[in-house]
């Protein structure tokens, strides 16, 4: 008798430690726009070079072969920015890009590629203002994606979208 409740203790042990260790490994990597970028690579800051005045080289998308990290690939991660929508109606989106700063690609040229994400997400998320910073969660991989907006070096199937808070 005493065996059989040693083992189920031993069982339920193994098992609170077993769900409690893959509830972990689930979570989502929280990364920011810097994680996108490889270790030594030397980003152009395209943020401060925007200009809404000038010539049609202005517009022009910067540094198209800038690198991305591979280790992101199949990763689940929670990444903030601002939503350009792409696809879906003025109730919800289901398509849009993920980018660092208020007005890339709208206002002023887009940022290299390795510093936008192109999102979908099954259903679509109602986005209440284009001014407000978002917070994407879903798993990212570093499929490449060009549109006439801008040419992209990451994509995310989005599982969720919520206000970005500091």
């Amino acid at each position: 008798m005493q065996y059989f409740q040693k083992l189920s203790l031993l069982c339920l042990v193994i098992f609170s430690f077993g769900y409690n260790f893959s509830s972990y490994a689930n979570e989502p990597k929280e990364i920011f726009w810097e994680d996108l970028i490889p270790k030594g690579h030397v980003q152009i800051d395209t943020q401060d070079q925007a200009s809404h005045e000038g010539t049609e080289q202005n517009w022009v998308q910067p540094d198209l072969d800038a690198p991305i990290v591979k280790e992101l690939n199949g990763q689940s991660v929670s990444l903030p920015g601002f939503v350009v929508p792409l696809e879906g109606d003025s109730e919800m989106i289901t398509e849009f890009l993920l980018v660092p700063y208020f007005g890339a690609c709208i206002h002023v040229p887009p940022p290299p590629p390795n510093q936008i994400v192109h999102v979908t997400i099954k259903g679509g998320v109602p986005i209440e203002s284009l001014y407000d910073a978002i917070v994407v969660t879903g798993v990212i991989s570093t499929e490449t994606w060009s549109g006439d907006i801008a040419q992209v070096g990451y994509k995310m199937t989005a599982v969720g979208v919520a206000p970005f808070e500091l």
